[in-house]
């Protein structure tokens, strides 16, 4: 649909700092939809309101720009001012603000990557306003995520013969519990991953493809806002990777009070898919289903776009009022 009754870019304070997000619905009585998007730092509005704009019709969906991130990053940050917890916090503030406003009592989470860590803290952390959660490209533990995705592009950078792919990799080594060097070597291996499919299974690209052009002819970042999502971008990873690689959900997240969805890819190579199936199977929550997308790797999201939107209608209207 092109005209919704609620369209709106808002500023709104969270932790005492002025933060970005937007909401889109075609009624706001609707049940509410947050997106926590991956990175650190990679704010993901552009495409979730691209791909997904028939939940509009479901759903007030609501996309946040975190601390430190596109429109939410500030040059006053300082890094040793963010940890997991503050962003914790900061959703944990979002969704009671959101259920104030629009009146209700719980809200649904979706996180992709890195906030599905984020999601799955913050389910933990206040399930008194989560109705559910959908996890997609779910990160469960670090060290043996990083670990798996390394093996990933040596594997295929040998069985393809790729000297360049060869020469970086062995260049940065692989990582030390889940720890690269630095967060260039980080984006070395990020990079060959994409391109070797295993960021998005049927588009074999750069980082540079797959994550800066999209912005440039995008209608919700403004061409002045690009300079500090690039900065917003790695300032949020340094800020915040080294704890992000050292999290642990099977040590930390034994159980959730609220529905569980996990809508994964089954080529997903950023955060290989086994490690979350055994924390899934694990995991105690009164309700849990694990859903694949065979034609994706870490983002269902926008790589089957019309089955996981159709997927996650399916999902709010099993959950009824609430």
């Amino acid at each position: 649909m092109d005209t919704y009754k609620l369209d709106s870019r808002e500023t709104i304070e969270l932790g005492g700092v002025k933060q970005s997000i937007c909401l889109r619905a075609a009624d706001e009585k609707l049940p509410l939809l947050l997106f926590l998007h991956g990175g650190p730092g990679v704010c993901d509005r552009h495409w979730v309101l691209k791909y997904q704009s028939s939940l509009a019709e479901s759903a007030v969906m609501i996309c946040w720009d975190q601390r430190g991130s596109g429109l939410s990053y500030d040059k006053a940050y300082k890094p040793e001012d963010f940890s997991v917890d503050l962003m914790v916090s900061d959703a944990a503030e979002l969704a009671e603000k959101l259920c104030e406003r629009f009146e209700r009592e719980k809200l649904i989470i979706v996180g992709h990557s890195w906030g599905s860590l984020l999601g799955t803290l913050l389910a933990k952390r206040c399930p008194e306003h989560i109705a559910a959660y959908i996890g997609m490209g779910q990160f469960v533990r670090g060290d043996e995520n990083e670990a798996m995705s390394y093996d990933f592009v040596m594997n295929v950078a040998r069985e393809t013969g790729n000297k360049k792919a060869l020469a970086e990799l062995e260049r940065i080594g692989a990582p030390i519990k889940g720890h690269y060097k630095s967060l260039d070597d980080l984006m070395v291996q990020r990079n060959w991953m994409t391109k070797f499919g295993g960021g998005a299974y049927k588009h074999k690209e750069s980082i540079w493809t797959s994550m800066v052009l999209p912005l440039l002819a995008t209608p919700e970042y403004r061409l002045t806002d690009l300079y500090n999502y690039y900065k917003g971008s790695f300032f949020s990873l340094g800020a915040l990777w080294d704890e992000v690689v050292d999290a642990n959900l099977e040590r930390d997240v034994k159980s959730l009070e609220m529905p569980v969805f996990l809508t994964e890819g089954r080529h997903d190579q950023n955060t290989p898919p086994s490690i979350a199936e055994r924390w899934f199977e694990a995991l105690e929550a009164p309700k849990k289903e694990w859903i694949w997308f065979e034609s994706s790797a870490h983002s269902p999201i926008k790589e089957e776009p019309e089955l996981w939107g159709e997927t996650v209608k399916g999902i709010i209207a099993s959950l009824g009022q609430f």
